[in-house]
């Protein structure tokens, strides 16, 4: 019972960082905020990993190049796209679209690395599609063939590919590396690439104007939006199996924009809730088997959002 409890509070812990990503819009630089949060993530997780390991593991020349290029992709790029998106579109379709993440990596699997592509699956994709389609566009999918697809919006998806590098370029080339170390030296990499052009950007003159809300919202990212996050979503993989455990993140949209809703004040339309519906039902069929699935083929690193 008590793994379950943690799932669900990884599901809800992902769902914050969309509120938290929205209260630092307008305050914050995207940049600024991208780099405070993987600062704190990433001294949290050489922490832990050193704690655990002993010592920090070097990784052979070609992981290490591969890892560069997570930090590149799931931590520079996504948090970028991620923290300025949020500047424009709301929390809660921001996570409609961040939540067909497992669609699209599954397509790209097939495509790239001829994993199996059955029915149920290709169901699932069409499904979430649909979701995404009625969330974005407000109840009107022909809008978006009339300019009513915004940059927001754009740059949320932007997230979702720059996940989908992140995911394919770690499952080719990180081998028997742990994904705490993986993610370690992704979030180290990652913030050395935010860091520079933060500082540049004039970052120590800005700091000492932010608010308690900034720093309370900066704090979460960096403390339950990555590393608590983490740690406790592959504690349930070990315990109940990647396909289990992957499905509790289908709760991280409709946390988000519950969420959205109480704090942010943020309208729940019938659009919104009809397309997140659509999209959590699309994600199941995809990251479930059925009978001619094998279970055992469920790669845990997909199912991670953020």
């Amino acid at each position: 019972m008590r793994i379950y409890v943690k799932l669900f509070s990884t599901a809800m812990c992902w769902s914050g960082t969309f509120i938290a990503g929205r209260l630092l819009a307008g305050e914050v630089t995207p940049l600024s905020s991208a780099f405070l949060r993987f600062l704190i993530a990433a001294a949290l997780l050489l922490y832990l990993t050193c704690r655990i390991h002993g010592r920090l593991p070097l990784p052979s020349g070609r992981q290490l190049g591969g890892l560069a290029v997570l930090g590149l992709t799931g931590v520079v790029s996504y948090n970028l796209f991620f923290f300025k998106g949020l500047t424009l579109v709301p929390a809660g379709r921001a996570s409609v679209i961040i939540a067909t993440n497992p669609i699209i990596i599954t397509l790209s699997a097939a495509l790239l690395f001829r994993e199996p592509l059955s029915t149920r699956k290709l169901t699932g994709v069409v499904v979430s599609v649909c979701g995404a389609v009625i969330a974005i566009s407000k109840g009107h999918p022909a809008s978006l063939m009339q300019g009513g697809l915004g940059w927001g919006e754009v740059l949320i998806f932007c997230c979702v590919l720059s996940w989908v590098v992140y995911t394919l370029v770690g499952k080719a080339i990180l081998g028997d590396l742990s994904p705490l170390v993986a993610v370690t030296y992704a979030a180290l990499f990652g913030t050395i690439g935010l860091g520079i052009p933060a500082l540049g950007a004039g970052l120590l003159a800005q700091v000492g104007g932010y608010s308690l809300v900034n720093w309370l919202s900066l704090a979460y990212l960096g403390v339950f939006g990555t590393v608590v996050g983490f740690i406790w979503y592959y504690e349930g993989v070990r315990a109940i199996g990647a396909a289990r455990a992957s499905l509790f993140i289908n709760f991280v949209p409709l946390g988000a924009i519950v969420m959205a809703f109480g704090l942010l004040g943020e309208p729940v339309t019938l659009s919104l809730v009809a397309g997140t519906l659509l999209v959590v039902c699309g994600v199941y069929l995809t990251s479930t088997p059925g009978r001619k699935d094998a279970i055992a083929a469920e790669d845990p690193v997909r199912r991670e959002p953020v």
